[in-house]
């Protein structure tokens, strides 16, 4: 009689808590801005507006899914002395594909953001990411990875957006909010006296709005005072 084969153990579900908490951690707790403190320079440069917010956190997750899962699928064929090379070459393709594909669909979007869409070539959350998780785990987990901390670096470039586009310019996603500020023509806040706050929309301001979104989430969360 052929020898019995062993049973395997069961394989773990793929949205187990383990995994969704992949997700979940980088929104909170573990967000790669605020508590990381990685892809600051975007969200000081490119957050004037919630559209090139909303693009740029897409591009990253985009990127930084993609990227993962490649880098996952090739981490036992990549030799330990030119990992890096290889995630680059990775991530260097994946940014020229959507840098073409927003300057055929997006062209002005493309043109605001500029080199800053190159620039995600050098994003530290996306190497970290990719040489910390996906170096070390199987694809499904570093996809809820990238998810989640790609999620995370959306957000945060959207809500500093916000904030910059409405008080800076009085519009959010190009709607005017507060009336009609032109000249002799104005309306809502504008007819009561309201001014646009011209340094909302300076990269000084948002450095303080993301100093004060880490405020806020550290004075709430005592475990981010200890650990961070």
């Amino acid at each position: 009689m052929s020898e019995e084969v062993k049973s395997k153990a069961p394989s773990e579900p793929l949205f187990s808590k383990k995994n969704r908490a992949l997700v979940t951690d980088p929104l909170t707790d573990n967000n790669p801005v605020t508590v990381q403190v990685l892809g600051i320079c975007s969200a000081l440069a490119i957050t004037v507006q919630v559209e090139q917010g909303i693009v740029m956190g897409l591009a990253v997750l985009f990127v930084l899914v993609l990227g993962n899962l490649i880098i996952s699928l090739m981490r036992n064929l990549i030799p330990s002395r030119i990992r890096i090379i290889v995630q680059l070459v990775v991530v260097a393709a994946l940014v020229i594909i959507v840098n073409e594909v927003l300057k055929a669909f997006l062209p002005d979007v493309s043109e605001k953001l500029s080199v800053f869409v190159g620039l995600i070539i050098t994003n530290c959350i996306i190497m970290g990411r990719f040489e910390a998780f996906a170096m070390a785990n199987k694809p499904w987990p570093s996809i809820m990875d990238g998810i989640g901390n790609g999620l995370g670096y959306a957000g945060l470039l959207v809500l500093v957006a916000v904030f910059r586009e409405l008080f800076g310019s009085g519009t959010l996603l190009g709607f005017q909010i507060f009336g009609n500020s032109l000249p002799g023509e104005e309306t809502g806040l504008y007819a009561m006296g309201y001014m646009n706050n011209n340094m909302m929309i300076l990269p000084p301001m948002a450095l303080i709005i993301v100093g004060i979104i880490i405020w806020v989430q550290r004075s709430r969360n005592k475990e981010l005072i200890e650990t961070h």
